[in-house]
């Protein structure tokens, strides 16, 4: 049954994943805002999870491979991120600067704030 749940999970979090892709109409050469987003959203959702799911058991732990393994766990990419650094290396240095540095600054902080706001106010 838990692999079941991983993989409903997943395939929900690729969808929302592909959505945010086509929202956001990423461009080679330009910053990264699909992957950007997809990964502090996911990153502050993991925060809000634990919380709920592990710390104050508001919610089952069943939930944990639903929503923190499959559905953030295709949500979020690290590998899109390590290869859009290269890409971006390639061409704008800088840029891809920039986009390494504030990826792990924003995932840090997403992740420690809502974690933060979850222990406080839930």
């Amino acid at each position: 049954m838990i692999w079941l749940a991983v993989a409903v999970g997943g395939s929900l979090g690729a969808l929302a994943r592909f959505a945010l892709s086509l929202m956001l109409s990423p461009v080679t050469g330009k910053f990264p805002w699909a992957t950007f987003s997809a990964n502090i959203i996911g990153c502050a959702l993991m925060g809000f999870f634990y919380v709920c799911i592990v710390e104050k058991h508001i919610w089952p732990e069943a939930m944990r491979p639903f929503l923190m393994v499959g559905f953030l766990g295709a949500l979020t990419t690290f590998s899109s991120y390590a290869m859009e650094v290269v890409v971006l290396w390639q061409s704008a240095q800088s840029l891809a600067m920039v986009y390494l540095i504030s990826s792990w600054l924003a995932n840090l902080s997403a992740v420690g704030l809502s974690y933060w706001l979850a222990k406080s106010f839930i």
